[in-house]
């Protein structure tokens, strides 16, 4: 076989569609109250030889929506100021729209039907997304409307750890926890966790798109 005729694209691997990888970081638990104070998405790209690797990764501050709950358990966490002078935050919904224009751009150049996201515990990141979306008016989501790649499962299947630090150092790739619990460095350790369990899967027999 020759190069050209081994070479596969994304939209070959997930049955047409392109996995996105979202973060946020939040003022609590509960989507429909609690204020988005980060988001984030990672993009992946694939090699023509079928290997996923991190692209790049957008990154917005949020302002909390007016009359959002925001957990002072959840900012010691996260050690976010949400009314820092400094954040250059933006609405949630121009911050939404924003990444939402940027992962559209990805599915129409990689010709992809729509996104799937892929999260660490991907169903709390997908609550908030959905949450703001219908809070806001928008109407155009690229994500699939329930289906979602969570990286804490596959990494408890492939690992035996759930935890993002400790699935990540499993897997061979370096998590700073002083960096953690920001949205961009954790999109990013994600998306490489993703990738990297995508590609030893492929490496050892598994699913292999150029086949």
């Amino acid at each position: 076989m020759t190069q050209a005729e081994s070479t596969t694209e994304i939209k070959e691997r997930f049955r047409g569609f392109l996995p996105v990888i979202i973060d946020v970081e939040t003022g609590g638990f509960n989507a429909a109250t609690d204020a988005l104070l980060e988001i984030a998405a990672t993009i992946i790209k694939m090699e023509p030889d079928g290997e996923l690797y991190v692209d790049e990764t957008i990154h917005y501050n949020v302002i909390p929506f007016e009359g959002a709950n925001i957990e002072p358990s959840a900012l010691e966490f996260t050690g976010i100021d949400p009314y820092h002078p400094f954040r250059d935050a933006i609405s949630e919904a121009e911050a939404l729209e924003r990444i939402f224009k940027s992962v559209r751009r990805e599915i129409k150049s990689t010709q992809c039907t729509r996104a799937i996201l892929v999260g660490h515990n991907a169903h709390f990141d997908a609550g908030f997304i959905n949450a703001v979306a219908a809070r806001t008016g928008i109407k155009r989501n690229p994500f699939h409307p329930f289906s979602h790649f969570d990286t804490a499962t596959l990494a408890g299947l492939a690992y035996g750890q759930t935890v993002l630090a400790k699935a990540c150092l499993q897997a061979g790739i370096e998590f700073d926890n002083k960096e953690a619990h920001s949205a961009a460095y954790d999109a990013e350790r994600t998306a490489q966790l993703f990738c990297t369990i995508v590609n030893v899967w492929r490496q050892c027999g598994g699913f292999d798109a150029t086949l």
